[in-house]
């Protein structure tokens, strides 16, 4: 049993290269490992598995909890009297002398745990309130596993996955499969918010200690009544302290610095409390139109922070493909995995932990989409019911090339993000005639991923939820909402997560702190997105430490020119990925309309690197982890 243990723990020895234990209870069946990356109490004090002073419980967790000063505080004065000065072991002391859910309300950060409790011989498996950390489980018969990534699950005799066609379905909707599910049918992805309780004899039961509909639909109601300066005020002073709070560590710390208004906020807030100049890294690209690397280095210089910089040259970055496969176990597709994996990878080489400026756009409507979308509905409610059905069957009369070849007769000021396949997307929710078809057609891949993936059942989750209009009823804040329970912690989360953990950096995120969640969706919309300009409230904090001129400027994605690397020097590595009898015979996508998709986009009449992208990271995905497994299909 420790053996599998230990072989299972240490195809996480990247997440954790600094310690490794394991600990089992061979009378009850259980196992834990743990691979260390150490960041509080660097001592053996702080090693993992551990077992509480009564040896009730053992715990193996991953994360941060930035609140275990206050509770140790607490325990102290009841008694308790510690070990060491790691926040385990202040976290396993809590449950035993609170117990599982009280502590879980008081704890602020990122966390997925592994509790065992050995008098009443269950396990309670946990995720933190957003999703920032990772959490897979599964039964095979009766054998239960589970891990931080699907790589620990791969390494146990008894795992005996089957691919899930439905999950690919909506994998290729959302460029990522949505929690619940994972790839693997009988594999889950423990929802964030919640914990899963496994007892002897019984079923595992999964409830969540803390809502985001309850927390957002609750906020909605309850607004708060501030003028813009006391929102301004109330705002920076929680997120100083979820910063601050986020700048506790026993090792060399720093920042990712974009220099757009996220990560400089972070960053600003970082230097007020700080009296030493903050390291910041920023990573840059020669093609126009994906540097932010001048911007980073501005805002830097006005901070006064220790600034790194690294150019990356198109190799580095094209070297970087191979090993998403590897990186991200299940197929996930959002290109800015790319330029996310290099800087983790230079800000590792000075700094342990770095804090990031992640959640930004959705809890302060910061995506171009809240802006657009607002648009859209607007104009599709002023519309009678016939002419909406009559103006998406006329944008559909033309094809998406054609409408490019339309759309660059048009200055590109008044085009802005205007786009054939854009167009055919609001068509799609103009016919559909709903808010959710809107937003559904926005965030699509594949608009009909039956197409597709043939035999498949799409799984319709929250964004096919009609109860959700009902309870957040402005249109931005719903897409903030869905956004913040399925894009966040599925997309951007897990991209961050895997690409710093795949080089051992621990990524803070001061922004998802749980009152800032609370707090920003209890603000009126026009405190959030004010003039069509989104993250209002946000940029009057930042303005408050960084000149407007040095921000202020159209909001660019964290990403690489991949559409034009597909038709140059990455041509043949997806010439290879797309060839339709490799495809045909990996069973996962029809390849007729993907090759109609390659044929287009090699046309150069309209850039397809996004749908594209979703097969090219399937396909590499299959050949790299699932030659064995069978495809299952649906029932």
């Amino acid at each position: 049993m420790q053996s599998v243990a230990r072989r299972m723990s240490d195809r996480l020895s990247h997440r954790g290269p600094d310690d490794d234990g394991v600990w089992s209870d061979p009378d009850s069946g259980v196992a834990l490992g743990f691979r260390r990356l150490a960041i509080r109490d660097l001592s053996p004090a702080g090693h993992q598995p551990m077992v509480s002073a009564s040896g009730r419980f053992v715990i193996a967790y991953n994360g941060e909890i930035y609140s275990h000063a206050e509770i140790a505080r607490d325990l102290e004065a009841r008694g308790v009297r510690f070990r060491g000065h790691s926040d385990t072991e202040v976290m396993l002391e809590s449950f035993e002398m609170f117990g599982i859910k009280p502590t879980l309300e008081r704890l602020i950060g990122m966390f997925a745990i592994a509790l065992w409790d050995r008098h009443d011989r269950t396990l309670t498996l946990v995720r933190d309130r957003v999703g920032i950390k990772p959490l897979y489980w599964g039964r095979f018969g009766e054998l239960f596993l589970w891990g931080s990534e699907l790589k620990a699950l791969h390494a146990h005799p008894g795992w005996t996955p089957e691919i899930d066609r439905d999950s690919i379905a909506a994998y290729v909707r959302h460029a990522y499969v949505p929690a619940p599910r994972s790839i693997y049918r009988g594999i889950g992805k423990l929802p964030p918010g919640c914990m899963l309780t496994l007892r002897p004899g019984d079923e595992p039961r999964i409830e969540a200690y803390w809502d985001a509909r309850a927390i957002v639909s609750g906020a909605v109601r309850d607004r708060l009544d501030l003028s813009d300066a006391e929102a301004t005020d109330r705002l920076e002073s929680l997120l100083k302290d979820a910063v601050g709070r986020r700048l506790i560590a026993d090792v060399p710390l720093g920042a990712f610095l974009s220099g757009g208004i996220d990560s400089s906020t972070v960053v600003a807030l970082m230097q007020a409390q700080s009296n030493r100049p903050v390291r910041t890294y920023t990573i840059g690209f020669d093609e126009k139109g994906f540097d932010e690397a001048k911007d980073a280095k501005a805002v830097a210089a006005h901070l006064g922070t220790d600034h790194t910089e690294l150019y990356v040259a198109p190799d580095h970055a094209r070297a970087v493909i191979p090993r998403l496969a590897e990186m991200y176990d299940e197929p996930f597709a959002d290109s800015s995995q790319i330029p996310t994996f290099l800087v983790s990878e230079m800000t590792r080489r000075h700094v342990t932990v770095a804090l990031s400026g992640d959640g930004g756009d959705e809890l302060f409507a910061g995506y171009n989409r809240y802006v657009v979308g607002q648009t859209r509905w607007g104009l599709i409610q002023r519309a009678p019911r016939p002419l909406r059905a009559l103006g998406a069957a006329g944008i559909r009369s033309l094809s998406p090339e054609s409408w490019d070849r339309l759309l660059r007769l048009i200055p590109s000021n008044l085009r802005r993000h205007a786009s054939g396949q854009r167009l055919h997307r609001g068509a799609e929710a103009l016919a559909h005639l709903d808010s959710a078809a809107l937003y559904r057609a926005m965030v699509s891949q594949w608009k009909d991923p039956h197409a597709v993936v043939p035999g498949a059942r799409e799984p319709h989750g929250v964004l096919w939820d009609a109860t959700v209009q009902g309870a957040v009823p402005d249109f931005v804040e719903r897409m903030q909402y869905l956004d913040l329970v399925t894009y966040l912690p599925d997309d951007i989360l897990t991209k961050v997560d895997r690409a710093s953990m795949a080089v051992a950096l621990e990524v803070r995120v001061p922004l998802l702190d749980h009152r800032v969640v609370d707090f920003a969706f209890r603000l009126p919309p026009r405190q959030k997105l004010r003039d069509g300009t989104g993250k209002w409230l946000l940029r009057e904090v930042l303005h408050r430490h960084v000149p407007r001129h040095l921000v202020d400027r159209p909001k660019m994605g964290f990403g690489v020119p991949v559409g034009a690397w597909l038709r140059g020097p990455l041509r043949d590595w997806a010439e290879d990925l797309l060839d339709p009898r490799k495809l045909a015979e990996g069973g996962l996508v029809d390849p007729a309309p993907v090759r109609r998709l390659w044929a287009t986009h090699l046309a150069g009449t309209s850039d397809l690197e996004h749908p594209l992208w979703v097969v090219l990271m399937l396909e590499a995905w299959r050949r790299r982890w699932t030659e064995a497994p069978r495809v299952a299909t649906a029932a």
